[in-house]
């Protein structure tokens, strides 16, 4: 593919503007087309000089060409668009989750290996300098045995996000909190250490029971399939403003701290040997007004897709690793109507 890569992106929220920037400042992409059920006064989209429809099927009605859909809308919506766009014989980049239980990702890969089409999951934390540099300590074998890894995630989302007409809080549109929340941290731990057994959790609703309808905290133990063991302690209750996304990894021939609010900073190293390289700085988070969230680091993603479309390189983050987030948290998830459950 010599040509420019042509993308529509459905979803003009927050995060489907950042796709939009994205594809338009990269030299090898063309913004096709944008598409929301919002009008498009009200988006903030009048910059960008292209069609603009109010459905997906609209979009794929009009017959203008396009390469790949980015999937950027509500939750609940991935997997039934990106299957529809795969169907119309579309590649397809999906926001995390690429949907909200493992069935319905695992229609999508095959009907993406039916129509040989490929589909990006979006996990951009990849990318951050601290994620490259421990995933490299971990699979070089440098911190030899991993023994227990805690994964710590305590954000703030109150009434500024949890808003009446908005769709995060929405069980059937959001999923839940680590769905929306947590995902991209719960897709570094398994990016590292691979599969969980032997599932434990316990939740607890502390100050959302008006704002959403499931749990804003837990607590979750685990073993890891690889060897080790490990826990996730989340909450989105903490009060005003985020206060840390981190992970601390103990280890047979050292120590090591992932942390700040996005996990975006190496706050210890002490291993055997060892004299720690100094880290490009990290993106700052994606603003979303009164919130930040997961690292910017959406550029990567779509330089991954040319790359990947124009045969120069791999899928960064491929839909069987979308798959095992989604099939992760729909575990933990499952332990809620019976916490004596194990996986």
């Amino acid at each position: 593919m010599s040509d420019k890569i042509k993308f529509a992106v459905i979803g003009c929220g927050h995060i489907g503007k950042r796709h939009a920037e994205m594809v338009s400042r990269n030299s090898e992409c063309e913004l096709v087309a944008l598409v929301d059920v919002k009008d498009k006064s009200v988006l903030g989209i009048e910059s960008y000089d292209v069609p603009f429809f109010a459905s997906l099927d609209d979009f794929l009605k009009s017959g203008i060409e396009v390469d790949v859909i980015n999937i950027a809308s509500p939750n609940g919506f991935h997997f039934e668009q990106a299957y529809k766009a795969i169907d119309a014989g579309k590649h397809v980049v999906v926001e995390k989750p690429m949907a909200l239980n493992k069935q319905d990702a695992e229609k999508l890969i095959f009907q993406a290996l039916h129509k040989h089409k490929q589909v990006f999951a979006v996990m951009q934390n990849r990318y951050s300098p601290p994620s490259a540099w421990i995933k490299e300590m971990v699979e070089s074998g440098r911190l030899g045995d991993i023994y227990m890894v805690q994964l710590n995630c305590y954000w703030n989302r109150d009434d500024r996000y949890y808003k009446p007409e908005s769709w995060h809080g929405k069980k059937d549109l959001d999923g839940g909190t680590l769905f929306t929340q947590f995902s991209h941290f719960i897709d570094i731990m398994y990016w590292l250490f691979g599969d969980l057994t032997n599932i434990q959790a316990k939740f607890a609703d502390f100050n959302h029971k008006n704002l959403t309808d499931f749990e804003d905290s837990g607590f979750v133990s685990f073993d890891f399939v690889n060897g080790g063991m490990g826990s996730l302690n989340y909450s989105t209750s903490v009060w005003n403003q985020n206060l840390e996304s981190s992970m601390t990894i103990i280890a047979e021939n050292g120590a090591v701290k992932i942390g700040g609010q996005y996990m975006d900073k190496v706050e210890a190293c002490n291993v055997k040997d060892y004299v720690m390289p100094e880290l490009a700085p990290t993106n700052p988070g994606n603003d979303y007004g009164a919130y930040k969230g997961s690292a910017a680091n959406h550029h990567y993603i779509i330089e991954n897709v040319v790359d990947v479309l124009k045969g120069r390189n791999t899928i960064t983050t491929n839909a069987l690793e979308g798959l095992k987030v989604v099939d992760i948290i729909e575990k933990i998830y499952a332990l809620k109507k019976n916490e004596s459950y194990e996986f």
